[in-house]
């Protein structure tokens, strides 16, 4: 699945659920289903400035492809983070710089979070654009 389908799966998955109560369930489930980051991995480099929590995304490359791993120590941020890593991860830095993230306006994520977790959002997604860069400059 290319990244734009995954958004659209997503934004479908969304207007199904009925109000903001049942989306928040959905997006803490995902962050339930997140595997651990490994201790070694929370460090400050992958730290998310602007987070309200604290926010751990890492990133490695592999056979042309950028894959994340993430975690969080609050648990509606980790569902958020759970939700982008299904997105992004195990795609090319071209694609995940060709892609934007109106997919979060779209499924009203922004208007349901307080100003300073949606801060946190717009950080990490700018940490994933980031790691594609970073990536497609060493390849």
């Amino acid at each position: 699945m290319t990244i734009r389908e995954k958004q659209l799966e997503l934004i479908e998955e969304f207007a199904f659920l009925e109000d903001w109560e049942q989306k928040y369930e959905y997006i803490i489930d995902l962050g339930k289903e997140l595997k651990e980051l490994p201790e070694d991995k929370k460090t400050d480099d992958n730290l998310i400035k602007g987070c309200q929590s604290k926010v751990w995304i890492d990133a490695h490359h592999q056979d042309g492809k950028l894959f994340f791993e993430a975690d969080s120590d609050g648990i509606l941020p980790k569902g958020i983070v759970s939700l982008l890593m299904s997105i992004y991860s195990g795609h090319s830095t071209q694609e995940i710089l060709d892609s934007d993230f109106e997919f979060i306006s779209k499924i009203g994520l922004q208007e349901f979070l307080s100003p300073s977790r949606a801060n946190g959002l717009m950080a990490m997604t700018k940490q994933i654009k980031f790691y594609a860069v970073a990536y497609q400059l060493k390849s």
